[in-house]
């Protein structure tokens, strides 16, 4: 598989995701449902806590990622879905590093919405993978 990264302007770059990636010669692609900071028993994890949500949601992702035999280093297109855009900017450090330590910078929306499904969830992620 072969990835070459769309930007017409740097400032996406510097900010950790491309415009788009163009993705040739794939075989797989997995496409995530998206995660929340929720335990292996279906319970949400961490109210009132954006740092520990994301990176149990990240955690998650990467375990539904592992499952189809990929990685985070697999991902193309990230979806983040905040309560609370700008607390999550306050810990979006934590996403960036796993992203950066996994060589990979996917498309990315961020959407501040009312709520998620299930209440007291701050943060959910949804990828496309492709190996």
């Amino acid at each position: 598989m072969e990835r070459t990264a769309v930007n017409p302007w740097p400032w996406s770059v510097e900010l950790g995701y491309n415009q788009g990636e163009v993705v040739s010669g794939h075989t797989r692609t997995l496409y995530c449902s998206g995660q929340t900071a929720m335990s292996g028993e279906g319970e949400p994890q961490h109210i009132d806590d954006m740092a520990a949500q994301l990176a149990l949601t990240l955690d998650n992702l990467e375990a539904v990622l592992a499952e189809g035999g990929m990685s985070l280093a697999d991902l193309v297109r990230l979806n983040v879905y905040t309560t609370d855009v700008d607390l999550l900017f306050q810990h979006y450090g934590v996403l960036a590093a796993r992203l950066g330590a996994a060589g990979v910078a996917p498309s990315t929306t961020m959407l501040g919405v009312t709520r998620l499904a299930i209440p007291g969830l701050m943060v959910e992620l949804e990828g496309t993978a492709v190996a």
